[in-house]
């Protein structure tokens, strides 16, 4: 099954379309106002009951905006006009983004205001979601805004570029953020309706996109850009007959391959300095550490990497996510059928877990060992992270230029965020747990012994690491040269995530 047309890019109708939508005005705060918290934090959940409670029989035009775009309801064609009186119905069914019905009309897009933490707002267009469907979605789906587009977009470095790509654009969300900080984006699809969206997405927000059709990289060859982000198709999706391969999702290889090509092939178009943001699943095998796989990756890429697994899953979960999300419900026969072929898939492998989280990758301006940070992060984390990423390779790049003797010649404070924790069994004089923790941030966890602790505790940058060390070292009876060695090591890691900063 595949879907319909995209909306069309007149541009005298798209200036009308834009001038009604922002009178209505439909903005990401006006629509959380006018459906409730409840109703809000419902439709996160992508359960629509509350919202359509909220908008039932809505005359105004927000309501009725919320109803038609948001909620695909049948929407009375009177009530659509005064909502948009310069576009009208007439120049609704003109752009493809609704179909008459009577005195009624109907949505053929999904389209929602969008907005980011530095107060740019957009609207972006995309196919329905899938709660105004009664069966699975087509394979050609073109994706709106979702959990991972925006993990990506939130991780993702804002500083000034003048070349920016998005990989597997979609419907342009990452195009849209990527307007905001770069002088010029390019924005590749293999899906021919993903870059007609894409470019109803740019025309209706006034931005200018090189938007190219083809697989993956291949449409940038030879060409090097300061950015590069990837929302890929990186589901892993068992080549078996009778299990729909989405455009959206499955990039058309087997396992992990998708990323893995991704991570080891994107530095060659990277320019110097350069850095790239990918999300992706990995494969874990039995008896293997994720970091085993992802550190091959990594040296293959001849970048920096700096990995953060984000979540972890068994096959038997993801299986039943993935089956889900393309609307086969749990409990019939199609669905208790993709799941199994997700089973055997893994099991063919030796697959013991899945791993999702966000792949940033550096290409360094000088001639030097490449540094290789693999982390595993499931808590909260701060929002945006793209200023984290940001200091932190900054602090990486730094960090691995410099040997430990420089490292400890140094004088370092700890961060303003930075707090230390202190457990002792009842009736103890002395704790026997330390932490170290970052309010901000990764929000880093940090357990001290009592060489790290007191270090710690004199980062004021007053002294260098090695005047505090050859202090400390010589008040515990500690030999000097063991507690330089692992006094580095400590800063070294503190100061790359921020929580010791150079005086």
């Amino acid at each position: 099954m595949t879907s319909t047309a995209t909306p069309r890019t007149d541009p005298a109708l798209l200036d009308s379309l834009r001038q009604d939508l922002a009178d209505a005005p439909f903005g990401v705060d006006e629509v959380r106002e006018r459906l409730g918290d409840l109703a809000t934090h419902a439709l996160g959940r992508e359960q629509t009951l509350p919202a359509r409670r909220a908008v039932a029989g809505a005359r105004d035009p927000l309501g009725v905006l919320i109803g038609c775009f948001g909620l695909g309801l049948p929407t009375a064609a009177d009530d659509l006009a005064r909502a948009l009186p310069r576009t009208g119905v007439t120049g609704a069914v003109a752009l493809g983004i609704v179909e008459p019905h009577g005195a009624h009309v109907v949505a053929t897009c999904d389209l929602r205001p969008y907005g980011d933490d530095e107060g740019r707002s957009w609207w972006v267009a995309s196919d329905p979601t899938d709660h105004t469907r009664t069966g699975p979605l087509p394979v050609d789906h073109v994706l709106g805004i979702g959990g991972a587009s925006s993990t990506l977009a939130s991780w993702t470095p804002r500083t000034r570029v003048a070349r920016a790509l998005d990989v597997g654009t979609g419907c342009g969300v990452q195009a849209l953020h990527l307007s905001g900080h770069a002088d010029a984006v390019v924005a590749t699809d293999l899906s021919r309706r993903a870059l007609g969206y894409a470019g109803f997405n740019a025309a209706l927000n006034q931005a200018d996109w090189d938007l190219r059709e083809g697989s993956f990289l291949e449409p940038v060859a030879g060409e090097s850009f300061d950015l590069i982000v990837s929302n890929p198709p990186f589901v892993i999706t068992p080549r078996t007959a009778g299990v729909p391969l989405y455009e959206y999702r499955d990039g058309g290889a087997a396992g992990d391959a998708v990323v893995e090509a991704l991570t080891k092939g994107v530095g060659a178009h990277l320019a110097p300095g350069g850095v790239a943001q990918l999300l992706g699943n990995w494969e874990t095998a039995a008896g293997q550490d994720w970091r085993e796989r992802l550190g091959e990756w990594a040296a293959a890429s001849g970048l920096d990497a700096w990995v953060v697994q984000r979540d972890v899953q068994d096959p038997a979960e993801y299986a039943e996510l993935w089956s889900r999300d393309g609307g086969h419900l749990p409990g019939t026969s199609e669905h208790e059928a993709l799941v199994g072929a997700w089973l055997d898939d893994f099991a063919a492998r030796g697959v013991e877990q899945i791993g999702f989280g966000i792949i940033t990758l550096h290409k360094p301006t000088t001639q030097r060992t490449p540094f290789v940070d693999l982390v595993e992060l499931t808590g909260p984390v701060a929002s945006p992270m793209g200023p984290t990423i940001a200091a932190g390779l900054l602090a990486r790049d730094r960090l691995a230029g410099l040997d430990d003797d420089a490292l400890l010649d140094t004088a370092w404070r700890c961060a303003d965020d930075v707090t230390t924790e202190t457990h002792a069994a009842p009736g103890a004089t002395d704790p026997h747990v330390i932490v170290l923790r970052q309010g901000g941030g990764l929000a880093r966890s940090i357990r001290l012994d009592t060489l790290d602790a007191a270090l710690v505790s004199v980062s004021d940058g007053e002294l260098t690491a090695r005047q505090s060390l050859t202090a400390i070292s010589a008040l515990l009876d500690l030999p000097t040269g063991e507690s330089l060695a692992a006094g580095a090591a400590l800063v070294r890691r503190l100061a790359a995530d921020g929580l010791l900063l150079p005086e």
